[in-house]
């Protein structure tokens, strides 16, 4: 089972790189942020609070499969805004 602190820490690593792959985008395409840049830097934001709420609900029934949920939904949803990443390229 994942510990709470190593699913926050993945959560924060995920979502941190993926913003910062926004910005490094945005600098290459002229260094100025555009609405898609700034909706992708939006949507992580979202995404990071949704996951640490969830992964901080005290009454789980069985919090091997909630804490294995919120991995797999971390981890579409990473996929989900890499390709809005690369769709920008």
């Amino acid at each position: 089972m994942a510990s709470k602190r190593n699913l926050k820490k993945d959560i924060n690593y995920v979502l941190g790189d993926i913003i910062e792959a926004t910005y490094l985008t945005e600098m290459a395409k002229g260094g100025k942020p555009t609405a898609e840049t700034d909706a992708i830097v939006e949507e992580a934001i979202n995404t990071f609070d949704a996951l640490i709420s969830k992964v901080n609900l005290r009454k789980v029934e069985d919090k091997k499969a909630h804490f294995k949920q919120i991995n797999e939904e971390l981890e579409s949803k990473a996929i989900g805004l890499i390709e809005k990443i690369n769709k920008l390229q």
